[in-house]
C-alpha cells in the first residue's frame, strides 16, 4: 500500500520528520510491525538488531610484568529496548559498521586493565574470570552507545615467546607425559596379556580341535574296521548259528532216542517186574494165608485134644490125692471146692497149653500125673491142710 513500510525482523525503522510523542527521542522507533509514512513530510531509516562480532589483539602487561598478546572475540548487537536503538540510532545509524570499531576500541581498554591486574597463572587457569570481569567493566559503557554484549571469548593468551607459559606448563607437561607413559605402559601390559590370553586361547582351542580330530579320525577308523570285518563276522555268526542249531537237533535226537527207549525198554521192563513183583506178593499172600489157615486148622485140632483130654487130666490129678491125708474142713462145700479148684486148674493148664502153641510151634509137654506131684494136692490155699 502506498506510503506503508514494515521494518525486517533484525530491523529498527526509525520514522522521521514529525511530532515525536515520547518527547526526547528525535525520531520514532517502529519494530516488529509497519507503519504509515507520508512521503516528502516524512523520513525513513533503518538500523540493524542482527548479531555482530569484534575481534580483539592486544598486547598486555600482567601483574609480574610479562608481556602477552592476548586474542579474544566479542559478541554484541543493538539492545532491544526502545532507549539502547535510539542511542545507537544516533551514534551508528550514517554509519553502523563503526559498532565493531568502537566496541573492539572499549574492550581492548578493558581487557588491558583487567589483564594489568591479574598473574600469567590466574590468566591461563582463569580465563572466564577474566572474560566475566571484562565483561563486567564494559557494561555501563557499552549500554551508553546502545549496545548490549552476548558473549567474549578469549580465543589465546601468548607470551610472544618467552618461555613462561611454557616453563610453567613444564612441570604438568612432565606429569601428564609420565602419566601418559604410565598409562602406555598399562595398556601395553594389558594388551600383551590380552595377546597371551588370545594366544593361550587359541593354543587350547587348537588343542581341542586336534583332540576332536583324532576322536573323528578314530571313530573313522573303528568303522571302516567294523565294515571291513562285517562280512567275516556275519559268515562267523552264521556258522555258529547253524553249528548251535546242528547242536539243538542232535540234543533233541537223543531226548527223542531216550524218550523211544524208556518207551520200548524201560517202561516194559518195569512193567514186567511190577507184574512180577506183584505176583510174588500175591504168592506170597497166599502162602500166608495158607499158613494161618492150616496154623488155625492145628489149633482148633489141638483144643479139641486138650477138651478131649481134659477129664482124664482131671481124673489123674483127682487120683493123686487118693492116697494122700486131707481134711475138709467144711463138710460137703469144702468138697466141693477141692473139685472145682481141680477143674479150674486143669483149664489153666489148657489155657496155658494154647498160649504156648499160639507163640511157638513145639508141642506141649503133656500134664503131670499125680505121682509126679509127690503126693501134693492143688487145693485154693488156707482150704486144706496136710497131716
Amino acid at each position: 500500500m502506498f506510503g506503508y513500510r514494515v521494518p525486517a525482523p533484525n530491523e529498527a525503522m526509525l520514522i522521521s520528520g514529525g511530532k515525536n510523542s515520547s518527547g526526547a527521542a528525535p525520531f520514532r522507533v517502529v519494530t516488529g510491525h509497519g507503519a504509515f509514512v507520508m512521503p516528502i513530510f516524512r523520513k525513513v531509516r533503518f538500523l540493524t538488531l542482527a548479531m555482530n562480532e569484534a575481534e580483539v589483539t592486544e598486547v598486555c602487561v600482567t601483574k609480574q610484568a610479562i608481556a602477552l598478546t592476548v586474542r579474544a572475540v566479542i559478541a554484541f548487537k543493538v539492545g532491544n529496548d526502545t532507549e539502547s536503538i535510539v542511542n545507537a540510532g544516533q551514534r551508528f545509524l550514517s554509519d553502523q559498521d563503526q559498532m565493531s570499531v568502537l566496541t573492539g576500541r572499549i574492550f581492548s581498554g578493558h581487557l588491558r586493565s583487567i589483564i594489568g591486574s591479574m598473574t600469567v597463572e590466574e590468566i591461563i587457569t582463569e580465563r572466564q574470570k577474566l572474560a566475566t570481569e571484562v565483561l563486567d567493566g564494559s557494561a555501563v559503557e557499552m549500554a551508553k552507545i546502545g549496545l548490549s554484549v552476548d558473549a567474549l571469548q578469549i580465543q589465546s593468551i601468548d607470551d610472544m615467546k618467552l618461555g613462561y607459559i611454557a616453563a610453567m606448563a613444564a612441570p604438568h607437561n612432565a606429569a601428564i607425559q609420565r602419566d601418559a607413559q604410565i598409562a602406555q605402559a598399562v595398556a601395553n601390559k594389558r594388551a600383551a596379556e590380552a595377546e597371551q590370553e588370545s594366544q593361550r586361547t587359541q593354543a587350547e582351542y587348537a588343542r581341542q580341535t586336534s583332540i576332536v580330530q583324532a576322536q573323528y579320525r578314530a571313530e573313522v577308523e573303528a568303522a571302516q574296521a567294523e565294515a571291513a570285518q562285517a562280512g567275516p563276522l556275519a559268515q562267523a555268526r552264521a556258522q555258529q548259528e547253524v553249528i548251535d542249531a546242528r547242536t539243538e537237533l542232535a540234543q533233541r535226537e537223543a531226548e527223542l532216542r531216550q524218550q523211544q527207549l524208556v518207551a520200548e525198554v524201560i517202561k516194559p521192563a518195569d512193567a514186567e517186574a511190577e507184574r512180577i513183583r506183584i505176583l510174588a506178593l500175591a504168592d506170597a499172600e497166599k502162602m500166608r494165608v495158607q499158613a494161618e489157615a492150616a496154623a488155625s486148622n492145628n489149633r482148633v485140632a489141638l483144643d479139641r485134644m486138650l477138651i478131649d483130654q481134659l477129664p482124664l487130666i482131671v481124673k489123674e490129678a483127682g487120683r493123686g490125692l487118693a492116697g494122700a491125708n486131707v481134711n475138709i474142713l467144711n463138710g460137703a462145700d469144702g468138697l466141693g471146692e477141692m473139685a472145682a479148684g481141680l477143674v479150674g486148674q486143669g483149664l489153666s493148664i489148657l489155657d496155658s497149653v494154647k498160649r504156648g502153641l499160639s507163640t511157638s510151634p513145639a508141642p506141649a509137654p503133656a500134664p503131670a500125673s499125680a505121682s509126679e506131684t509127690n503126693g501134693q494136692a492143688l487145693p485154693k490155699p488156707g482150704e486144706l491142710t496136710q497131716s
